[in-house]
């Protein structure tokens, strides 16, 4: 059994482009990007869309729920850990963390939740659980 559990994670460093991602995440909140132009939903955060580089963008609450995409467990680190892309429920994919889980249950396509870790001394960062 290889329990995958919390370790230290750095702070990211907000700029002004991600400002408004940290802070919602600081509520429980995870946001995306829309591209109003398109309609597409884009995930990291940014101020131009990844579609059109335009900066008709708005930043919307995404469900918290996705399935993942692709893993791998890290089990050789000092401290274990599973990155993973994680699909969205609203469609982008989005670099992660698999955690509280068992590695070895782990099955690409499986449904994950979102949760938040806290950082050293910053804001929490998303990270998804089996569901």
């Amino acid at each position: 059994m290889a329990m995958i559990n919390d370790r230290a994670l750095t702070a990211p460093t907000p700029n002004p482009e991600t400002e408004v991602f940290f802070e919602a995440a600081e509520d429980g909140t995870l946001l995306i990007g829309r591209c109003l132009t398109t309609g597409k939903a884009f995930f990291f955060p940014r101020a131009l869309s990844p579609f059109t580089l335009t900066d008709n963008v708005e930043w919307v609450e995404a469900s918290g729920r996705g399935t993942i995409y692709t893993f791998s467990h890290m089990a050789r680190a000092p401290e274990p850990f599973v990155i993973a892309y994680v699909e969205l429920e609203e469609g982008p994919k989005m670099l992660t963390n698999i955690v509280d889980c068992d590695a070895e249950t782990l099955k690409i396509g499986m449904a994950v939740n979102l949760v938040f870790k806290p950082s050293e001394d910053g804001p929490p960062i998303p990270m998804f659980t089996p569901a």
